[in-house]
């Protein structure tokens, strides 16, 4: 029985595959070919069409890596042609199994207009249906020679155009005119239709034979000779198998198009502005076809680029939105990594999306659109809800390595309690092309049979794959009732969620971060790209501060709107998930680091010129603390003439025994040795030390990085199977002895890189300040700095966006063990009871937490920090360069010392000169657990003030929120800005405009702030 399927799947390929498929576009007549190279860059339509063409022909070669190609096809429809349907057939030299990691191209007509995308899988434009026979055919094809790069542990240059190489990369297939035999397609998409199902039932089942016997009639019925004219006789052999309607429990698959588009990958962004016209096209043009197709398409960046760069495509995908075919969804600025983007950041992507949305189409998106983001954060339920969307969907998940994912579809808690229904389509990927395999992978899959009876699967070639096809509409068109089949219905994903929503309100509930177990790597790849993100932050916060300050207190200042809007913007679309990460290539983070050099040019004169406002005229240095707490005498959000230094905060300096120096200002006293390393760090209100006996802290380790796959994405656990030490030190020498600071220098060389770091006390702080400068040129190999401490922690907790998280340091599951590599934002703090301690950083991600016994019988948690790692692919000089990276070690901390510390080390200080009056905040926070993340004017531009409020300790909170103005009116509000009907009223404000606050643990509190006028 078994060698009957063997003979009719072996016949059915051979005859589909050389017979069938190729009858498809039967008669043919070549088309002329013309080409022009454009120089350098793409360059606009209208240049492209109006260039001087030269001869070309079908065989030839074309593209170096990254150029552009017009080719100008013409010719005309046979007159026998008449009565039948033609299209032209255009093949760039496609690879047919790499949609969208190659060669695309755009097609136009001779005015300019877009027609559709050219792709290994779509290489067809439809000319006439039916032709009359004559007409003359006009054709531009702007081809994109982008290389193929998909090819993980393989370093290569080609990913920056300044070191690729200049040879032709492709060589031009088919270029003809084609009668487009429907009949013999239609048979096509019968036979793989019921190919698929087969192939999936059991043996044992008969329905698989019913196909197998009816697949191999039909295979009788086809003659060779003349596919077109037996096709239909073919098809009629199938007709009962595929009319066969599906059992009443079969399971439900909502099937969506989709095109993942990475708005950065292995292309630069300026490509992806191509790809997603190309994309777009051929979507419209699908949706002429087939009113019943829906596409769901989401990253507002991406649509904002179709309607600068491609306002007449934009045209088309308007009518489609209102028309309901073409849907947005996701509701975020980019499709966001979520481990690293800080919380202010995350609610802009909302802010920023929903509101484009909104805008443009006039849909409130109800979905958080993630499939492909490398893990999502415990903050991210709040988020979305209070963002005003009310499901959260996501596929990345099923890549894990060690533990599956126990549900499809559940409640998912983040860490204040909030709850978002979510959905893991089973189908397992996010461009499924509706084949019977993936079918029934996706109902053998799904998790939660007996409970829920429905999932969703995104459907679509993406990343410039030419997205969903005409064949995966048949197929869909064929499974919406299928006997031995899920049944399959196109329809939004919202149709789904609400379908999903109301079967299973019960659904299990998932409480904190959902951590993908792979691609751990990208916690720290690229430091330069993480590091200009960080800092961008927080000079966006800055910037909005002070800006708004300075419009609400000093006349004539205004608020620069536009150009915040575009710097949040730029920051925010640097946040996708390839670009934070450090998972693109060399081209995109060397334009990335240009980008956020320029970010900071801006927002330093945005801060400058607000400071200065505010400062006024005179020659007393005044202190910005942009911080959300007091420090020095400034308060948070303020400026202040700087107290003079009480005499008992100075720093002293005394030679250690031994070699070294020990260091002490009356809060901590802190051993550094002749190596340059930390042996002791005491902290003297607690009378507790911090480095473990016989440990070193600030000790830097190197490690071999050499993972199974995915370079610049992940860290496999056994890199620490060897492990240097890098503690001998070229140069030890003290080069600052108080009484404001000391430093201590140390010098070390290892491999070909060398790393100058010091350590400094500054009078009347917490905290050892560990500044590191390091010439990186290793290959393959990963820095860490390790602090081992002299504390017996069961967890750690890790800050998140507003708020934080804990993990175990144990590993008594394989959840547990699975995260040996942890993200974290400005700071990790380790506890006991009754003392802790905390490491603040001002741009690294990646740490990892181990303890171990000491022989003394005490334990010894070692908390690193992961600064920098040298992988090959797909940049193959990963990080290498020179880098500066701060970060320090707070003895005796709480988590919210570790929440203040960790703004301070972010947020410096800045001085100005000025006629030395105080700054009062505009807005003040009494006490530190209620943190202040946001001080801006509203989107709206009335003149009102935002100020976002968060809980930071995970405790009940009571607080008072002061106006440093005249306050008519308090309002909470959403990350839109919007009123919040279901939440509590916020009390009249007091005459001093006072407004007191309750938040819950970890609970974001937007507050909108309307001055008496």
């Amino acid at each position: 029985m078994h060698d009957d399927h063997s003979i009719v799947e072996d016949r059915l390929r051979r005859v589909l595959d050389e017979r069938v498929r190729p009858a498809v576009h039967g008669s043919a007549v070549p088309l002329t070919v013309e080409r022009w190279e454009a120089p350098g860059e793409p360059v606009p339509v209208a240049e492209g069409l109006a260039a001087t063409y030269g001869p070309g022909a079908a065989g030839e070669e074309w593209g170096p890596a990254w150029g552009t190609t017009w080719f100008r096809l013409t010719g005309e429809v046979p007159a026998e042609w008449a009565g039948r349907t033609v299209e032209a057939v255009l093949d760039l030299g496609f690879d047919r199994n790499m949609p969208g990691f190659q060669c695309e191209g755009l097609v136009y007509r001779a005015d300019g207009e877009a027609v559709k995308a050219l792709n290994p899988r779509n290489d067809w434009v439809r000319i006439a249906r039916p032709a009359t026979g004559g007409e003359t055919v006009e054709l531009y094809v702007e081809g994109a020679a982008n290389p193929i790069l998909n090819t993980p542990q393989t370093p290569t240059y080609q990913g920056d155009r300044l070191t690729a190489h200049d040879r032709p990369l492709y060589r031009l297939g088919r270029m003809d005119l084609a009668v487009f035999e429907t009949e013999v397609w239609e048979l096509v998409q019968d036979l793989e239709v019921a190919d698929g199902l087969m192939r999936e039932l059991p043996l044992e089942d008969a329905r698989r034979w019913e196909l197998l016997r009816a697949v191999e009639r039909a295979l009788d019925a086809v003659d060779l000779g003349d596919v077109p004219g037996s096709a239909a006789a073919a098809r009629a052999c199938l007709t009962g198998v595929l009319s066969a309607p599906a059992r009443a429990s079969a399971h439900r698959i909502s099937a969506v198009g989709h095109a993942h588009i990475d708005s950065a990958w292995l292309w630069p962004l300026r490509e992806t502005v191509r790809k997603v016209a190309r994309t777009a096209s051929n979507m419209v043009n699908l949706m002429d076809d087939h009113p019943e197709f829906v596409f769901a398409m989401s990253q507002a960046q991406q649509l904002a680029w179709i309607k600068e760069h491609r306002p007449e495509v934009y045209a088309k995908v308007k009518r489609k939105v209102a028309d309901g075919q073409f849907v947005p969804v996701g509701g975020m600025w980019v499709e966001s990594d979520t481990n690293m983007v800080g919380g202010e950041a995350m609610a802009r992507q909302f802010l920023y999306g929903k509101k484009f949305f909104l805008d443009e189409f006039g849909i409130d998106t109800r979905e958080v659109w993630l499939p492909d983001t490398f893990g999502y954060t415990a903050a991210m339920p709040q988020i979305v809800t209070l963002a005003g969307a009310k499901w959260f969907l996501t596929q990345k998940i099923s890549w894990s390595q060690t533990n599956a994912f126990p549900h499809h579809t559940f409640w998912w808690e983040g860490i204040d309690g909030t709850r978002v229904f979510t959905h893991f389509p089973p189908v397992d990927t996010y461009n499924s092309d509706l084949s019977g395999r993936e079918m029934a992978h996706a109902a053998r899959n799904y998790r939660d049979k007996g409970a829920g009876s429905r999932s969703l699967a995104p459907f679509g070639h993406g990343d410039g794959g030419g997205g969903s096809t005409r064949e995966m509409l048949a197929r869909a068109e064929r499974l919406r009732d299928l006997e031995g089949s899920p049944r399959v219905t196109v329809e939004k994903p919202s149709e789904f969620f609400e379908k999903a929503h109301a079967e299973y309100p019960d659904a299990p509930v998932w409480a904190g971060e959902l951590y993908l177990e792979l691609h751990r790597g990208t916690y720290t790849s690229q430091a330069k790209t993480k590091q200009g993100n960080r800092h961008s932050e927080s000079l966006l916060r800055e910037a909005e501060l002070w800006a708004a300050t300075a419009a609400v207190r000093v006349a004539g200042h205004a608020y620069p709107y536009e150009r915040l809007e575009e710097l949040w913007k730029t920051v925010l679309l640097h946040q996708f998930h390839d670009i934070l990460p450090g998972s693109s290539i060399a081209w995109v983070h060397r334009e990335a680091r240009e980008t956020y050099a320029r970010v900071r040019a801006e927002l330093e004169d945005v801060i400058d010129s607000a400071q200065r406002a505010l400062a006024g005229e005179g020659d007393t240095e005044v202190v910005f603390n942009g911080a959300p707490h007091a420090r020095g005498g400034v308060p948070g959000g303020g400026a202040a003439v700087r107290s003079p230094r009480a005499d008992d905060t100075a720093v002293t300096v005394t030679d250690r025994d031994g070699g070294g120096w020990v260091l002490t200002n009356g809060l901590l006293r802190v051993e550094v040795d002749a190596r340059g390393l930390v042996v002791s760090a005491y902290d003297l209100a607690g009378d507790r030390e911090s480095v473990a006996p016989g440990h070193a802290a600030n000790l830097l380790q190197v490690h071999p990085d050499f993972p199974n796959h995915w370079d610049a994405w992940d860290v496999d656990a056994f890199y620490r199977h060897s492990v240097t030490d890098l503690t001998d030190a070229d140069e030890v020498a003290l080069t600052a002895d108080g009484p404001d600071a000391v430093t201590v220098r140390a010098t070390r060389t290892f491999g070909a890189s060398s790393v100058v770091q010091r350590l400094t006390l500054r009078a009347g702080a917490r905290a050892l300040d560990l500044d590191t400068e390091v010439d990186w040129q290793e290959s393959e190999k990963f820095l860490k700095a390790a602090f081992p401490l002299d504390v017996k922690a069961e967890r750690s907790a890790s800050e998140t966006q507003f708020g934080h998280v804990f993990r175990a340091t144990h590993t008594n599951t394989s959840w547990d063990a699975a995260k040996f590599e942890i993200c974290a934002h400005r700071w990790l703090h380790v506890e006991e009871p009754d003392w802790g301690v905390a490491v603040v950083n001002d741009s690294t991600y990646g740490h990892d937490v181990t303890r171990d016994v000491r022989p003394d019988g005490g334990q010894t948690t070692t908390v690193r920090l992961s600064l920098l790692r040298a992988p090959r692919y797909p940049d193959p000089e990963t990080d290498q360069g020179t880098h500066r990276l701060r970060y320090a070690l707070v003895p005796g901390a709480t988590v919210g010392d570790a929440v203040r510390e960790g703004h301070w080390i972010n947020l410096p200080e800045r001085a100005v000169t000025g006629g030395g009056d105080p700054v009062a905040p505009l807005v003040s926070v009494a006490g530190d657990q209620v943190v202040a993340e946001a001080v801006k004017l509203a989107e709206d531009r009335g003149g009102d003030v935002i100020v976002r409020l968060y809980e930071s300790r995970g405790s009940r909170a009571r607080t008072t929120v002061t106006a440093g103005f005249e306050l008519a009116s308090a309002a909470v509000v959403d990350l839109l800005e919007r009123p919040l009907e279901d939440t509590a009223a916020v009390p009249e404000p007091a005459a001093d405009g006072a407004v007191g606050v309750v938040l819950r643990p970890f609970q974001i509190l937007t507050l909108r702030l309307t001055p008496a006028r």
